[in-house]
């Protein structure tokens, strides 16, 4: 029988599960000054907001939700920054319960809809999306800057 799931507001004390669940999604090592930086700016902000998924007080996974006023919407719209199930816990509906509770923040906070972009490259978690109601009706375009 699989331990009950509990989803919870991430804080400033979950610095470090994040950063190894956000170097396991983009499998490396990232940046720890430059993570830091940017951690401690988002977790201040009241635009963004990171949920941690737990079973016996175990991190299995994460979700992050940035909600802003878009004037092309004229309104608030949601989007998932990132999202990460830990590779021994997939397949356990996780996933879904971490979609679910960030879908019912957004809704709560008034958010029209809710946006997430996917590398071209990670098909599954394209089909996962698809799975939880996305449509893909947008094509993004990245312009990468030098670094000197």
């Amino acid at each position: 029988m699989q331990a009950p799931l509990t989803i919870r507001r991430a804080s400033a004390a979950d610095r470090e599960v994040i950063y190894e669940m956000i170097c396991g999604l983009e499998n490396t090592l990232l940046d720890r000054p430059g993570f830091d930086a940017a951690f401690d700016r988002n977790i201040a902000s009241h635009n963004i907001t990171y949920f941690l998924a737990e079973q016996e007080g175990r991190p299995v996974g994460m979700v992050s939700c940035h909600i802003q006023p878009l004037l092309h919407h004229a309104a608030l719209v949601s989007e998932i920054q990132e999202m990460y199930v830990e590779p021994a816990y997939r397949s356990q509906k996780i996933g879904n319960a971490l979609m679910e509770h960030v879908t019912a923040f957004a809704k709560g906070e008034g958010a029209i809809q809710m946006e997430v972009t996917s590398r071209a490259t990670r098909e599954q978690a394209h089909r996962f999306y698809q799975r939880e109601g996305f449509q893909k009706s947008h094509v993004k375009l990245v312009r990468y800057f030098k670094t000197e």
